[in-house]
Parts: C-alpha cells; structure tokens; sequence
C-alpha cells in the first residue's frame, strides 16, 4: 500500500519503490507486526483509507460514477469506520480523509462546468459513503460483538448495573427474580453510578470513626459508612418509612417515589444512616456519613433523606431496581450522598470514603446510586432477618437494555476508562518517541537470552523527522514566494507536492499530536501510525530535492550517489538490530549492549 499511495499521488517508480522498501525494513514495524499488535492492523485500514480515497479522487477526473469510481468511495469509508473499530485513535486519519475530501468537494462546488444536480449528487455520493456507511459498518461491528458476547466475564464490574444484568451469568444469575419496583421494607444494596476509582457499594461495619484525626482534627466517632468494592453482607440496606416502625414490606408492597422522604437502616447492625455538621475525614469541607442510633431507639429525626430520581419519567416515577439512578439528599443539611473516591487509612481498612457534598456545588456522578441487589423483607426479628439477608432471591422478573443503549454504554465507558495512573517500566513521553529515546522488552527466551524488544531503525526515524521538517520549511517558502507572484514550481507539481504533504505530513501531525494532551500511560508503539505516515513523506521530499533543487546534473548524481549510502545504511541497522527484531539468536551482554540504538549510531558514524 505504501508503493500504491505514492503511485496514486502522482510520484515515480523510484520513490514508491523506496517508501515500500523503508516499511520492510523498519525494525518496530516488524516487531509490532510478528507478535500481531493491534497498531499494525490500525495502520494497514488507516493507509487503505488512504489509498482508497486517492484512488477515488484519480477516478473522479476520469469516470465519475463509474463502478470503480463508487468502489474506491465506499471502501474509503469502510476502510475508516475500521480504523476506528481497531482503536479509538484511527478516528484522527478519519478526520484527516475528511477533511482532504471537504476540501475537494468545496472545489467541486465551485466548478462552473458541471450542473447543480451533478454537484448535488456528488456531495450526496460523499456524504453516504464517507459518514453513513462508516457510522453504519461501526454499529454493526458492536451489534455483532454484543450478539456473540452475551455471557459475563470476568471485568463486567466497569459497567452498570444495568448493562451487568443485561448479560448471562454473572450479576444476571445473582438479581434474575428481583422485585422490579423498590418498596418501603425493602432490603438493597447501593452502587456508585461513578465507580471511580473502582465500582463499589454503601457499605458500614461495627468500626467507628477515631476520636482524632492525625491532623488533629476530631470525629462523630460513629459507626463508619465507606464504599466497599467488594460484594459483602454488609452492604445491605433496609429501606424504611419514617412514618411507620416496621422494617418488613406490607401487602401489597409500597413503592417509593420520587420525591419520598426515607431511611436507611443498615441490615447487619440495624443503625441508620446519617450526615451531620462535622468534617468527613479526608475532604473537611464536606460531612462525614456515618451510623447511629438503634432504629428501635426514639429520637427526633435527624437521619431522613430524601429521594431524587435523576432518569425518571415523571415526577411521580417509582424507584426501580437497577434501571433507576437516584440521589439521596439529607433533609436537615440539604447535602447529596457522595463518593469521594479517596481511600481511608488503615482504621477504614482501606476502604473508599463517603461524604455528605452540598448540592449547590452541582451534580454529578460520584452523587448517584442505583439499587443493584433487591429482596423484599419478610423477618421483623434480627436474627431471622440476618439469615434472610444471606440468602438468595427466588421471584422471576426478566429485564433487558436495548442495543442502543448498551452500544452508547460501551463507547462511553471506552472513552472515560483510565488507567490507574501509576508509571509504567517502559511507559513513556510523546516527545522520547521521535528521539527513539524508549523501547520495550516484549519476550525473554526463559533459557537462552534470546529475546525480542521493539525497537526503531534509527536511520529510518531520525531520516523521516528531519524529512518532516524539511517539508515544512520548504512548503511555507513556496507559499511566501507564490504570495509574491512566484511560482517556483509547476501547478500540477505544486497540487500533488501539497496533497502529499496534507496526507503525510497531516497524517503523522493527527496521530501524534493529540497525544500530548492524553490523560494515559503512553508506549513507543504509540507513535507507530504517525511513523508510518513519516515514511511516506520522507520518500515525497526525497524525490522533490531531487527534481527541483539539483538543477544540475553532477549534483544529481552525487544525490543519488548518497541517496545508495543513506538506504544501504539503513540497511545495515536493520540488519544489526535484527536479532532483537525475530528473537532467533542468543546474545551475550555485550552484544546485547552493543545493539542499545545510541551505541549503535555511535558505532555507524565512526565506520561510515
């Protein structure tokens, strides 16, 4: 593909030969490709992409409309929708095609030869092929992947309830005949909508809160509430009318509805839930929530909240089991149910800080919770309610999320997933990349030292970042010099030298650059798709010193004379860094050392 996109841009045999052989010969291609990465895949539907559209621009200046003229269109556009299905990141070369083809087609517009009904036809022609085909073949890609993986697995808790419920097994198994509709006397447990940093759930124990704090400053020294990521006994909870002292549903059941006021006793220690006017132990200017008081003890009401469902239908909606997302809003403090995600020290067991967030400092999701696990309490005693909290539900109520709905789950959860942030051995920075100043160590013979490391040819990736940046000095002074009425290059010459450049030199700015704002544990292979694009241009700019700037022909034969020493070089580190590329040969220390890149460009500018 990299000998067809130069052919298709117009370039000669020569610098397609030259842009086909660098890919062959660059070691962290290689590697990433033998070990069946997903960065080489990404680049082989990213350069189709590519290859696809130039091949339907040549067709447009020949035979619009013609088979081949709507197959390359349509295989640009599927070509694109998988990139992105590959990884998120091929939406960069996505944008890039569309941006070439909007510039084409505002071209097009502006073409007085054809009617406006052709023009309209070609727009409508781009627009199916390269923004509903993509949208559709990437929706079809998760209504397959979500038709043959319907089973749970073992990272399901990164989903919604919901979504979790949706699936065999797993959490399904455990809430399969739940009560749909939550009712006064029912028993729950309550999971973060937000779970960040892990999903968990309310959760209390006997342990209280210390009398002081290391900073000095002092508790409630109450029963403690965290968020346990962990299912446990614990983390149940019995939802119970103010009004009335019985902690069993009635018949018929009761449903809470928004806008009801509640508490919520704890199942194994029978306390209720509270915030109060003091400091929460690691965030001060939120209340700690804690446990206290014997719901059988009479006191006046200070543990009420009060219920607010954020998706309801209406404001007489029912609280549902797993489908609702509710906030709990304290009735004497006004303060929202809150995950802080911080881990207490050692007295909460590492466990997950809750706290008591006013709700004028706004909503969001560490503020919303939603009933996971639901029983209908039948024990009034404890002892017998404590055996009723061990055991399973029996009612049969099925429920199911849309398509839509899990698919828009999945993108999103895609996108905000982070990484728990800690440095990683071979992490690194998007500026150690083109300095190939990284590599990482991805196989170890466990008895030989053979071994296999991604590692770049450091001809190819020093040769393509100055290529980078020769095309950029070159390209401004031509644009200054036609600003002032002169052309140094041919019009045709000029159209396909800024083409190339727009899909080269544009193609490695889109898929490099936004890395430097990503929030992520970052990897040389990473930097491979800007790479390749590098190597396409490094062949365009090659060519074009070449054509335009040796005006003679001695200076055109000594650049050729060192166009054969430059490829035979990198030649010959492909060759050095070989054994460390197929990992077929064992390597002493030394050797080993010797082929750590720096030493080798040591070694290469001594000898040549």
């Amino acid at each position: 593909m990299a000998y067809q996109i130069l052919s298709e841009l117009g370039f000669s045999h020569c610098a397609a030969m030259g842009a086909a052989l660098l890919m062959l010969i660059e070691n962290a291609l290689i590697t990433q490709s033998r070990l069946m990465l997903l960065e080489s895949v990404l680049i082989f539907f990213n350069l189709l992409a590519v290859l696809s559209y130039l091949k339907f621009s040549n067709s447009q200046k020949q035979r619009p409309f013609s088979p081949s003229w709507w197959f390359w269109l349509t295989l640009t556009g599927v070509a694109c929708s998988c990139a992105v299905g590959v990884k998120y990141v091929g939406v960069f070369t996505y944008l890039l095609v569309l941006a070439v083809a909007g510039v084409h087609a505002w071209h097009l517009i502006g073409d007085r030869s054809l009617s406006n009904v052709s023009v309209l036809c070609h727009l409508l022609a781009r627009a199916a092929a390269l923004l509903v085909v993509p949208a559709a073949m990437y929706l079809l890609f998760f209504y397959v992947h979500l038709s043959l993986v319907y089973r749970s697995g073992p990272h399901d808790q990164i989903m919604s309830s919901a979504f979790q419920a949706s699936l065999e097994g797993g959490l399904a198994r455990i809430t399969q005949g739940q009560p749909l509709e939550v009712a006064y006397g029912s028993q729950v447990t309550l999971k973060n909508v937000f779970g960040k940093p892990v999903p968990c759930w309310l959760h209390s124990h006997q342990s209280t809160y210390p009398m002081i704090y290391e900073n000095g400053r002092g508790s409630s020294h109450q029963q403690q509430v965290t968020c346990y990521p962990f299912k446990d006994v614990n983390n149940w909870w019995i939802v119970k009318d103010p009004g009335r002292h019985q902690l069993v549903v009635s018949n018929p059941p009761r449903p809470v509805r928004h806008g009801d006021v509640v508490q919520l006793v704890h199942g194994m220690t029978t306390r209720f839930l509270n915030t109060h006017d003091v400091a929460a132990p690691l965030n001060p200017h939120s209340q700690e929530v804690s446990c206290y008081v014997d719901y059988n003890i009479s006191m006046p009401s200070q543990n009420l909240w009060r219920l607010d469902i954020v998706n309801r239908d209406s404001d007489a909606g029912v609280w549902k089991t797993i489908l609702s997302e509710v906030r709990l809003v304290h009735v004497n403090t006004s303060a929202v149910l809150k995950l802080s995600g911080a881990h207490l020290p050692d007295w909460g067991f590492r466990q997950l800080e809750v706290v008591g967030e006013k709700l004028s400092r706004g909503y969001h999701e560490s503020t919303v919770w939603n009933v996971e696990e639901h029983r209908y309490g039948k024990s009034q005693e404890q002892k017998e309610r404590e055996v009723e909290l061990h055991s399973p539900t029996q009612m049969d109520v099925h429920r199911n999320l849309s398509f839509l709905a899990r698919f828009l789950e999945l993108q999103w959860r895609m996108l905000t997933a982070k990484s728990d942030g800690s440095e990683h051995k071979y992490s690194s920075s998007p500026l150690d990349w083109v300095t190939l100043d990284t590599s990482i160590a991805y196989w170890l013979h466990p008895r030989t030292s053979a071994q296999i490391h991604l590692l770049g040819n450091v001809v190819i990736w020093a040769s393509a970042s100055l290529a980078t940046v020769v095309y950029t000095l070159l390209f401004f002074w031509y644009l200054l010099r036609r600003r002032r009425k002169i052309c140094d290059l041919p019009e045709d010459s000029w159209l396909r030298w800024v083409l190339a450049g727009a899909l080269c030199a544009g193609g490695w700015a889109v898929n490099y650059v936004p890395f430097f704002l990503m929030e992520k544990t970052l990897f040389l292979y990473h930097y491979l798709p800007a790479l390749t694009f590098q190597i396409l241009l490094l062949p365009v700019v090659l060519q074009h010193i070449s054509d335009h700037l040796c005006r003679t022909q001695l200076l055109r034969s000594l650049f050729s004379a060192l166009l054969v020493a430059w490829y035979s070089c990198a030649c010959h580190v492909f060759n050095t860094l070989r054994p460390l590329t197929y990992g077929d040969k064992s390597l002493s220390p030394s050797e080993l050392k010797a082929l750590r890149w720096k030493d080798s460009w040591d070694i290469l500018i001594r000898k040549y």
